[in-house]
């Protein structure tokens, strides 16, 4: 109808009289908003600050900075931020004068939370320290904010409950997030302080291990994980389709690094996958991790080699203590524990004398019984109150609980020249001195009923002269974990495999 028609083009009219009028008032419209993507259009020579480097020394500088907004709230003419970093934040301010507009301020105020933000500040010294915030002594006054990547408003779950000191949220009602929640969302679960304080960590470790051996003249090697035998012998293996026949994923790097062994390496460390198909659904297990091995040729005693993986053990620990100060911290916030604790030289006991000190303490076993996982955690607890140490070696462990290639003690054949390590009262390292020979490795293996055939390239690389040799294979999540005193292997693989989880 023409009623209507004229009804609308009056709206119409009225629409674009308040654009205008809006536009009018809105000064800063240049000033924030959301630019094209990021399709590397153009390069800029804008240096971008990190966060980090936001101290009282920038005071007064105009910078850009990249981050994600953590938190906002609009107060009356104003909107504060936290912009977020990895491990670092920092307070800003969209205040309403010649440089923002209302329209901008109540722009930045709708932001959603994570999403990334290019912003243009000016550093301000603050008088009272911003407690909430890693950096305490500034703040940014904003004048430009641009998103570069829009995060849906809603999130699968909100980082400040991920960050909930533990046993707090359920007190007073406050949520906190379990642990499938955050495996299922780990993209935003790896964002929190903890967790990038955790994986920084991780890598140091890695880091700290390679350097140590690489100085002790170590070469590291790369081994097969696809391989035709099952490498500990044993059920716990998972087999893969391979053209017309089945092959299985390695669950050590055992035989490779004892080959190099023989072929002169003399000394040899790997970094690589583990896979174990073990149903096993505890706090210390994956199907998947990441195995730290050593294995190495000695003159006259495997305590040569137990000597060289501790002092390595030590050397790690030390660097994290000097170097990993700020994310032991960071992760203690959130999960409190007592610092790590070890000797130098390392501390090492006889499985005897471990059994002894057990009994003590009344708990019933056997000279050649394996230790169960409570009474592992008991003797940690006793050698941390007799000695002061949570890192300790338990060495000459029965040989009818050790693999067949494990030597035997030349002086008491019920025993085996093999050794675990512990930390803070958990089994991280499994070694031994090896067979290397032919012959013994062959009646060695009979009596523990492998099939010889399977067998039969490993055994045959010993025929050409292999020097005395012995290592082991530690699990750096495990690492991780005992070392930060945390609860869950899971929080130390970045995207774990149990036999619950293929995913993500």
């Amino acid at each position: 109808s023409k009623k209507g028609l004229k009804k609308q083009q009056k709206e119409a009219e009225k629409a674009a009289k308040k654009a205008e009028k809006q536009a009018k008032l809105d000064f800063a419209k240049d000033r924030y908003g959301v630019p094209q993507m990021v399709q590397s259009q153009q390069k800029l020579d804008r240096v971008l600050v990190r966060v980090q480097e936001l101290t009282p020394e920038k005071a007064d500088q105009l910078i850009w900075v990249r981050a994600r907004i953590h938190t906002s709230r609009a107060k009356g003419k104003q909107c504060f931020l936290v912009l977020r970093q990895q491990q670092f934040n920092v307070q800003a301010l969209v205040a309403v004068g010649e440089r923002a507009s209302k329209q901008m301020v109540k722009f930045a105020a709708n932001i959603n939370k994570e999403s990334i933000v290019d912003v243009e500040a000016m550093v301000r010294k603050v008088e009272q320290k911003i407690e909430s915030c890693s950096q305490q002594d500034v703040e940014l006054h904003i004048e430009r904010i641009f998103v570069i990547s829009q995060a849906e408003p809603r999130l699968p779950l909100q980082l400040e409950d991920c960050v909930r000191p533990e046993g707090e949220g359920d007190e007073d009602g406050r949520a906190t997030v379990n642990q499938d929640t955050r495996l299922d969302n780990r993209v935003i679960d790896l964002r929190t302080t903890t967790s990038q304080a955790i994986f920084r960590l991780q890598s140091g470790v890695c880091q700290l291990f390679r350097d140590t051996l690489t100085n002790k003249g170590f070469v590291e090697i790369q081994t097969p994980k696809i391989i035709s035998a099952a490498s500990e012998g044993g059920a716990n293996v998972f087999t893969v389709s391979y053209f017309k026949t089945s092959a299985y994923l390695a669950q050590s790097p055992q035989l490779y690094k004892q080959m190099c062994i023989c072929a002169d390496f003399d000394k040899v460390f790997c970094v690589g996958p583990v896979f174990r198909a073990e149903d096993s659904n505890t706090h210390r297990h994956l199907t998947e991790f990441v195995g730290l091995d050593i294995e190495l040729a000695f003159n006259y005693h495997y305590h040569e080699v137990i000597e060289s993986i501790t002092d390595t053990m030590v050397q790690i620990f030390k660097g994290l203590r000097d170097k990993f100060q700020t994310e032991i911290q960071t992760v203690g916030k959130q999960y409190s524990s007592e610092p790590f604790k070890f000797l130098e030289p390392t501390l090492r006991l006889e499985y005897t004398e471990g059994v002894a000190m057990l009994r003590e303490a009344g708990v019933d076993m056997g000279d050649e019984e394996d230790l169960s996982t409570p009474n592992e955690k008991l003797l940690g607890r006793l050698v941390k109150e007799k000695y002061d140490t949570d890192f300790y070696v338990l060495d000459k462990y029965p040989l009818a609980v050790r693999p067949f290639y494990t030597m035997p003690d030349p002086n008491d054949k019920k025993y085996s020249n093999s050794y675990d390590m512990f930390m803070r009262g958990e089994e991280i390292l499994s070694g031994a001195q090896r067979i290397h020979d032919a012959q013994l490795l062959t009646e060695r293996a009979m009596h523990h009923n492998i099939d010889l055939e399977k067998i039969k390239s490993y055994i045959d690389s010993f025929r050409y002269g292999a020097p005395p040799h012995g290592g082991g294979g530690i699990g750096l999540e495990r690492v991780c974990m005992l070392y930060l005193g945390l609860h869950n292997v899971r929080q130390v693989s970045m995207f774990p495999r149990d036999p619950k989880r293929l995913t993500p």
